[in-house]
């Protein structure tokens, strides 16, 4: 049995070094989770936290939430040890997510430690693979990753270590920057305008279309400024606009507005169901488009969407 990544909205992050986190986590509204033992905890204390994400997987009630592990990576001395042990011991256990995912080689050898770790000790829910894209290399190679199969279930964007690879300095991850802007031309008035650019759109959007172009689920990085909530808006209806189903979290004060975002509203369910009678009526009458309520044109494209809208609602569900 695979967990479903595709119908979830939000994918927060929690320290494993922290049982109260976990806990708060586990009762909280996001979609889905993943304990982290790379970036939030210090080298000191890898081994206790790998400890306490196995902990909290077994005892807390996770309810419908899919639950994954960002374990360290293949150039650290517990990335191995991570996969091998957490999926061994914990059969709640639904996803790995991979950090610094460069190559589909990376996605092989993650499913052949999950392949052997699941032999050890058998267990009914399949572990899949979430691969974190926060590389230059791992932006370029973004389809290839892609084309990798098996257990690979979604592509995740990171853009901390991306800028940092890129040696773009930002303060803050997943908003503007106010560097990369252009100026209009300079008529002698004195006066200049600046256009403001999405300095993350080239890594989201190769992200974006390599997942659905091979049939994974894209999911958003986070956006850093916590107290900012219209700039989340922002991020979040961007992320949206190119495909991405799903944002990742740093705190659980963000999830509201994420799923507010990514959750179809009543407008536009309302909407698909008007396209689907029009449309149903139109062809008893033999044609192949037929303008709606507000006069703009409709025709079978309108119906494939409005489809895909209600399925997307159906699959969330019951979810606020």
């Amino acid at each position: 049995m695979k967990s479903n990544i595709a119908s979830r909205r939000s994918l927060l992050a929690v320290p494993a070094t922290s049982p109260r986190f976990m806990e708060k986590a586990a009762q909280g509204p996001a979609d889905a989770i993943f304990l982290d033992l790379e970036d939030a905890v210090v080298a000191s204390l890898k081994p206790k936290a790998r400890g306490e994400a196995i902990a909290a997987l077994n005892e807390l009630d996770w309810g419908s939430r899919a639950v994954a592990v960002r374990v360290n990576g293949f150039d650290t001395p517990w990335g191995c040890r991570d996969i091998i042990e957490v999926v061994e011991a914990c059969p709640r256990l639904d996803f790995i997510l991979l950090p610094k995912c460069e190559s589909a080689a990376d996605v092989h050898a993650v499913e052949v430690m999950i392949r052997s770790a699941e032999r050890s000790a058998p267990r009914q829910r399949e572990v899949g693979i979430m691969g974190l894209i926060e590389t230059a290399r791992g932006v370029a190679n973004a389809e290839t990753i892609a084309q990798a199969g098996g257990r690979l279930c979604a592509l995740v964007f990171g853009g901390g270590d991306y800028q940092l690879d890129l040696g773009s300095f930002q303060g803050a991850v997943g908003a503007p920057s106010p560097d990369y802007v252009v100026l209009t031309d300079d008529d002698g008035s004195g006066l200049r305008e600046r256009h403001w650019n999405d300095l993350w759109h080239f890594a989201t959007a190769r992200i974006a279309n390599a997942c659905r172009a091979f049939g994974l689920a894209p999911i958003d990085g986070p956006f850093s400024v916590i107290r900012d909530t219209d700039g989340l808006r922002a991020a979040t209806k961007r992320a949206a606009a190119l495909g991405f189903g799903c944002k990742m979290a740093i705190h659980p004060s963000q999830i509201e507005t994420i799923h507010e975002v990514l959750t179809p509203s009543a407008g536009q369910v309302a909407w698909a169901n008007e396209v689907i009678d029009a449309m149903s009526a139109a062809e008893r009458d033999g044609r192949g488009a037929v303008k709606d309520r507000n006069g703009d044109m409709i025709d079978l494209m309108h119906v494939k969407l409005a489809n895909k809208l209600l399925a997307r609602a159906a699959s969330i569900g019951g979810k606020s």
